[in-house]
């Protein structure tokens, strides 16, 4: 299993598949590579060398007990690129992934990127403060730390079925593909689970966003209960500058399983335009 080390206490997993231009697919909270099974094969098929890695402290890749913040995970984002020495490659990240799209951008430069994705991302900003007053109010987030703390897995179970809007009314996907994400969130470091929430609920990327130089696709659903689209994807696309934007009708969270073939779609089109 290919393994990056990153620093004396993190290796990075990750599956490198395909040839050509490179795509780093970034996952989101609390999954792992396994949440992009539909992205990746549509990539590899199009013509796309795609990687996608583990985030430190989920799936198979080493947990340390401290730095989850996201200079540590750009970091880990840079080490990969560097040691695979990738040039001309395209960043796509969901959800909290977004976090580490923009973070190295902003840190390291776009000298080895040529394009961004942002996928149902918390980018800017997913906290209600004075100026964002769309977002998650800090109860919700006090809340959603509580529940970790005390009863991870149960809170993961609900969280699973909010990622995608499933109701007993409303069953948009399995009941298998709900306990296939509830496995590998379970499965991840609680310790990791815990920070890296405190990563993506706390940062602030408004004034990064600003200074995105290469071309930047945001796609987003406009029925996402997980992160809401007023305080993420519309306040992205009034900060970024070369962006094209496009709002999936009755989307939730979960894009890559509920509206795999368009977001595929969508995906490789800008990625080869």
């Amino acid at each position: 299993m290919p393994r990056i080390s990153t620093d004396k206490d993190t290796e990075l997993f990750y599956v490198d598949y395909g040839t050509g231009q490179p795509v780093i697919l970034i996952h989101g909270w609390p999954l792992s590579h396994k949440a992009w099974e539909s992205q990746i094969a549509a990539l590899v098929e199009a013509g796309f060398r795609v990687i996608a890695y583990d985030r430190r402290g989920f799936g198979n890749s080493s947990a340390p007990f401290e730095s989850y913040d996201y200079d540590a995970l750009a970091s880990d984002l840079n080490e990969l690129i560097t040691q695979l020495n990738l040039v001309n490659v395209s960043l796509v990240g969901f959800s909290m992934g977004g976090g580490e799209v923009v973070r190295y951008l902003t840190k390291y430069g776009d000298g080895r990127v040529s394009k961004a994705v942002l996928i149902a991302s918390i980018i800017p900003l997913v906290k209600q403060k004075e100026d964002n007053p769309e977002g998650v109010p800090q109860k919700m987030l006090d809340e959603i730390l509580a529940a970790l703390q005390n009863d991870r897995v149960a809170f993961l179970t609900g969280f699973s079925k909010n990622f995608y809007n499933y109701t007993e009314k409303n069953k948009t996907v399995s009941q298998e593909q709900l306990d296939y994400d509830w496995s590998i969130a379970a499965h991840a470091s609680p310790r990791a689970t815990i920070e890296a929430a405190k990563a993506w609920m706390d940062t602030d990327f408004r004034e990064e966003a600003k200074k995105i130089n290469v071309p930047t696709l945001i796609i987003h659903g406009d029925s996402d209960n997980t992160v809401p689209i007023k305080t993420s994807a519309d306040q992205a696309a009034e900060l970024i500058p070369d962006n094209t934007y496009k709002i999936y009708k009755d989307g939730p969270h979960g894009l890559g399983v509920t509206h795999k073939d368009q977001l595929n779609k969508d995906l490789i089109a800008f990625l080869k335009k």
